[in-house]
């Protein structure tokens, strides 16, 4: 990577802190803020950054870099915190699941020149410290939105911020982003969380469950904290992804109850030709 000063990442869960891991392994030098006391002291223990940044982020004065790895609905908040502690660092830039607001706050604190909105496309289940690990990110794409003033040099930075730990950036507009987020990854975190609800409903416990319905219901473990504000942030595109998947439901719901055995095997064929096209 192009930085050669301290990088600074707020939040050392799952991202922000298999991020430090990575970046820590390559030898930059790492600092590291967390609300939980305990992820910065294990952190800090483990070698993985090399100072705790206070809760008045004072040091990030002296930040190259600063991360942004905080739920979506703090990130906003956390940038104007430290809007007259990061004037002067190269690259500002966050990991979140939803791009329009955090970049509309970027730009509303005069952040627009440094700031670059990425999202890493390697989630988990599981949250927090314990969960972070060296690795998260290899062949992993991370979709890199600009904002109207965001400069080349820290475009470049951002870039090669993701490359270094092995991810794959490409470059994709905020509310393209965010509409197809929708579909691809919220959809389904919503959808497992339904049929959780469902089994549950049943008291059919989890342990019944074979390897697919496992699969379909890892999902439902995740951190509210961070899909409740991603939700309610991206609610719109969402809202759109929901109704164009109750009308499918809703032809697979009749296809049963008609004993359609011929509209299922037209389904079956449809998806298997989507997801024989790897494009």
């Amino acid at each position: 990577m192009t930085a050669t000063g301290p990088v600074a990442i707020l939040g050392l869960g799952l991202i922000g802190g298999s991020l430090a891991h990575d970046l820590s392994a390559l030898g930059a030098t790492v600092w590291g803020f967390d609300a939980d006391k305990a992820a910065t002291r294990h952190a800090r223990r483990a070698g993985v950054i090399d100072r705790v940044i206070d809760a008045n982020l004072r040091a990030l004065s002296d930040a190259e870099t600063v991360v942004l790895a905080v739920p979506v609905d703090i990130a906003p908040v956390l940038l104007e915190q430290a809007c007259a502690r990061v004037q002067h660092a190269a690259l500002i830039t966050d990991v979140g699941s939803t791009k329009r607001r955090i970049m509309q706050s970027a730009a509303a604190l005069g952040l627009s020149a440094t700031f670059v909105g990425s999202h890493p496309i390697a989630g988990d289940h599981r949250a927090g410290w314990p969960a972070s690990r060296r690795g998260l990110f290899a062949d992993a794409r991370v979709d890199l939105c600009r904002t109207a003033d965001t400069g080349s040099a820290a475009w470049k930075r951002a870039r090669a911020l993701w490359r270094s730990v092995g991810a794959t950036p490409t470059e994709r507009d905020a509310a393209m982003h965010d509409a197809e987020m929708a579909f691809s990854s919220h959809l389904p975190q919503i959808l497992s969380l339904a049929f959780a609800g469902t089994l549950s409903s049943r008291a059919i416990a989890r342990s019944r469950l074979g390897g697919g319905g496992r699969d379909m219901t890892r999902m439902a473990a995740s951190s509210p904290a961070m899909w409740g504000p991603i939700f309610m942030e991206n609610a719109v595109p969402l809202l759109d992804a929901l109704e164009t998947c109750l009308a499918q439901l809703g032809a697979l719901r009749g296809a049963v109850a008609r004993r359609d055995r011929r509209a299922l095997q037209e389904a079956f064929a449809a998806v298997q030709a989507w997801t024989a096209n790897k494009t």
